[in-house]
């Protein structure tokens, strides 16, 4: 009888709510605050500590990713390709457009071209409509460019040029973004971290202005920008109080961001296709002909940058990007930008990529070659940061 009482009670003061319970909570405690500041671990960054330096050759397309069907013969091709940097970013959302395309012909077989992020993420959904799918690729994961990536969710990197883009492709970058993100839900807190959130933060040395918009330079492409269509699943940019980070900046911004630990998430990806039975089969295609040899009727084509050489493509431009990769520290858990320079930590390794130079860094450049001088430059500059303000 006692017990109950008690819960009978205690339910007459929730209900009640307001300056009652207010007031209780008030008598019984005093107000609490939080003011520990958290640590956070210095990277451990030195030009010893670079054991791989990668480049991924991002194909992007003034007027946005291909995403088309077209007969060739007696095949449906569903093109779904260019997305400059933002392929893992959209590929959910991308994908979902080109399966709805491909499901017009009610097939029960689709093949696949293409084993990077778009195409594994097309082969995934093309499942799931009952279809029996068949990825067909040179390289697979994680030897395609799209495992070269900084692992960053940016869904609107290189994604287009303002003047070039079609008038309702803003609308629908809107909703290839907003349909990623929600699947990218289904990713957190699974084994190996495949997706995650962490802090970033932005050293300054002058406030950062959220509306300003720079002067584009000399030559300078302006690339479309769609982020503030889906500022809602954004965090604010914060700034920090002057001690409240080892940060001694004059400015520091904090956010919190969505990344993937691309070597588990594409690790995950390919489990969950073989796991619901899908086939993958190594081949290589030299022109649209070849396709004609396959069995499958319907045809998602994800080929990435190849489609430049495959399609005879010339509306692709490469724009080249380079990654030192730093051994990896489990203890930092946070990402960075100062003077140019982004640093991401993953679980497979520290991301260190040189940003200066802005969208135009690297375009037009067709070049894989790793430039390993240009990648300890990178890590020298973070280096610094960390042997000044951790000493």
């Amino acid at each position: 009888m006692l017990r109950k009482g008690v819960s009978l009670e205690r339910r007459r003061l929730l209900l009640a709510g307001g300056a009652g319970a207010a007031g209780l909570v008030g008598c019984a405690r005093g107000p609490r605050r939080f003011s520990s500041t958290p640590a956070l671990a210095p990277i451990r960054a030195s030009t010893d500590r670079i054991f791989d330096v990668t480049v991924c050759l991002r194909p992007f397309r003034a007027a946005g990713p291909r995403l088309e069907a077209e007969r060739i013969g007696r095949q449906l091709v569903v093109h779904n390709y260019g997305h400059g940097g933002s392929g893992w970013s959209l590929s959910w959302g991308s994908a979902s457009i080109a399966v709805q395309m491909a499901a017009a012909d009610s097939p029960q077989e689709i093949a696949v071209i293409g084993c990077g992020a778009l195409g594994l993420t097309s082969a995934i959904l093309a499942q799931q409509t009952g279809a029996r799918v068949t990825i067909y690729a040179r390289e697979l994961m994680p030897r395609t460019r799209s495992a070269r990536a900084t692992g960053s969710w940016t869904p609107d990197s290189r994604i287009a040029l303002t003047s070039a883009a079609p008038a309702g492709f803003p609308a629908l970058w809107e909703k290839m973004a907003r349909y990623s993100f929600k699947i990218y839900r289904n990713y957190l807190g699974l084994p190996g971290t495949p997706v995650e959130w962490k802090d970033q933060y932005m050293l300054l040395d002058a406030p950062f202005d959220h509306g300003a918009q720079k002067p584009l330079a000399p030559g300078a492409l302006a690339f479309a920008a769609y982020h503030t269509r889906i500022d809602d699943l954004r965090t604010d940019l914060q700034l920090m109080p002057a001690g409240s980070t080892p940060f001694q900046a004059p400015f520091v911004y904090r956010n919190e961001a969505m990344q993937f630990n691309i070597a588990s998430y594409g690790h995950t990806l390919m489990n969950d296709f073989r796991q619901a039975g899908g086939r993958i089969e190594a081949r290589e295609f030299h022109s649209p002909a070849d396709l004609a040899t396959l069995k499958e009727s319907v045809v998602i084509n994800c080929p990435g940058y190849g489609a430049r050489a495959l399609w005879n493509d010339s509306s692709i431009t490469p724009v080249r990007g380079q990654i030192a990769w730093l051994i990896p520290q489990p203890e930092v858990a946070y990402g960075l930008y100062d003077e140019g320079i982004f640093v991401l930590s993953r679980s497979d390794g520290i991301v260190v990529q040189d940003l200066v130079g802005g969208d135009m860094k690297g375009y037009g450049d067709d070049t894989e070659t790793p430039d390993h001088a240009a990648a300890e430059q990178a890590v020298s500059v973070i280096a610094a940061l960390y042997s000044q303000h951790w000493g």
